[in-house]
C-alpha cells in the first residue's frame, strides 16, 4: 500500500459536525484497496487534508465517489515513499 494525500476545498467555515455524515460514509465504503487514515482542516485556505492507505489513486477516487459524490476532491497525491523525512532520524 502505498500513502497519499487527498486535497479538497471546502471553504473557510467547515464544522466538524458538518464532516460527521462525510467521513461516516467513507469509512463505510472502504475496501481493501483504500483506507482513510485521519485528516487536517485548515481553515485560512479553506482546505481539509486527509491522508490514505491505498494501491493506487483510482481506489481512493471510487471510495469518495461512493461515499460523497459531492464532495469536492482538488487533487490525490501519492507520497514518495522513498523520500520520507522523519525528524527522530535528525536525535
Amino acid at each position: 500500500m502505498a500513502k497519499f494525500l487527498i486535497v479538497h476545498q471546502v471553504g473557510k467555515e467547515l464544522t466538524l459536525e458538518a464532516t460527521k455524515p462525510i467521513a461516516k460514509a467513507v469509512k463505510a465504503n472502504h475496501s481493501v484497496d483504500a483506507y482513510w487514515i485521519r485528516s487536517w482542516y485548515v481553515r485560512e485556505e479553506g482546505k481539509l487534508y486527509c491522508e490514505w492507505d491505498a494501491k493506487d489513486a483510482e481506489s481512493i477516487r471510487r471510495v469518495i465517489d461512493k461515499a460523497a459524490p459531492d464532495f469536492p476532491t482538488e487533487g490525490i497525491y501519492k507520497l514518495d515513499d522513498e523520500f520520507m523525512i522523519n525528524s527522530e532520524s535528525f536525535r
